[in-house]
């Protein structure tokens, strides 16, 4: 027994008070036990007995296998106009975003969920307009990414890949040379939705990005809304449209002090339908922190895919790069581990 965790002296005539017993550990040291009087003996030979581990006041947390964390932020900003000769119309606009991640790892697994909603609009006073036509969206997506992997050797795993993507609410366009206004769905929730399970291989050479290969892909395509199947590839009576194929992604999460970027590029080809026509989705989402809350941020989203058909000025409907930019300066709020620095 090297620790002593008491010091016995004077025990036979010294009172003991159980509510300031202070344990203190002391350093090795070599006591003379021939000096001592009995009572001091037992109580050394006592101490001396038990283990030190069963002593040990040290306390020990668990192991935390998940880290998680959301991100919000909120942009708005409002014109008034009163007399303002040069013309224009007053308006309110609104961007917000909640992004939140929850990720396991313990000995070989991993399983990271990632979960983003965004809406944005932007509402005008415009005279002579009917109030719900000054209504538009500029953003509007839900999306859900979960990733499961088994580590197979240094940094490559076997994994598994879902995403599901779709959006809020309904987006419409009028036409104005009806009266009224003809009023047009071009989107609603499940209208497109997309949902996707992919099996294969990950490899991440750094913590903070990844690849996935996944020669077997299964992708369904929900278009809820009969007069929009065509639109998205569907036929007027398949409300469900399957696809099988290959998928690529790549999966950027990085930060460093005040910056931070995130980027997912996903590359698709469908082995039933025109395998040589590559699905593209990618977005890009970077932000500069100012201040603890306030924070600058640019948001794209690029997707072209054949089997979408958008019109032109001239209604020839065509399949087309879609692109989609969104800058704002508004506040942010983490919470949690939600990208966690390079150091």
């Amino acid at each position: 027994m090297a620790v002593l965790y008491a010091v016995c002296s004077g025990a036979a005539d010294r009172k003991k008070n159980k509510s300031t017993v202070e344990y203190r550990e002391i350093r090795t040291v070599e006591i003379d036990t021939a000096a001592m009087d009995p009572v001091q003996k037992v109580c050394f030979d006592i101490v001396s007995s038990i283990d030190e581990a069963a002593v040990d006041t040290s306390s020990k947390e668990p192991p935390k296998y998940w880290t998680n964390g959301i991100l919000t932020q909120v942009g708005l900003s409002q014109v008034s106009l009163t007399n303002w000769a040069e013309g224009g119309a007053a308006n309110v606009s609104l961007n917000a975003l909640v992004d939140a991640n929850a990720n396991y790892a313990k000995d070989k697994m991993i399983f990271e969920n990632r979960m983003k909603i965004s809406y944005g609009f932007v509402q005008s006073f415009e005279e002579g307009t009917p109030f719900r036509e000054q209504f538009s969206k500029s953003d509007d997506r839900i999306q859900l990414d979960s990733k499961w992997g088994w580590l197979l050797k240094d940094k490559l795993y076997l994994s598994a890949l879902l995403n599901f993507r779709t959006q809020l609410s309904p987006t419409y366009s009028y036409d104005t040379s009806t009266d009224p206004h003809t009023r047009t769905v071009q989107s609603n929730f499940m209208a497109p939705g997309y949902l996707s399970l992919g099996i294969g291989v990950n490899y991440r050479p750094f913590n903070f990005m990844s690849f996935n290969i996944s020669p077997a892909t299964g992708n369904l395509v929900v278009v809820t809304e009969e007069s929009l199947r065509e639109t998205y590839g569907n036929e007027l009576d398949e409300k469900v449209r399957a696809e099988f194929g290959a998928q690529i992604k790549m999966d950027i999460n990085y930060a460093y002090k005040i910056f931070k970027i995130s980027s997912s590029l996903t590359l698709f080809s469908n082995y039933l339908n025109h395998p040589e026509n590559i699905q593209v989705y990618w977005d890009v989402d970077a932000s500069l922190a100012l201040t603890k809350v306030l924070t600058l941020t640019a948001r794209t989203n690029l997707i072209y895919d054949d089997n979408i058909k958008i019109e032109d000025e001239f209604g020839v409907a065509a399949p087309r790069v879609q692109f989609k930019e969104i800058v704002s300066l508004g506040l942010t709020w983490t919470f949690g581990q939600y990208i966690k620095a390079d150091e």
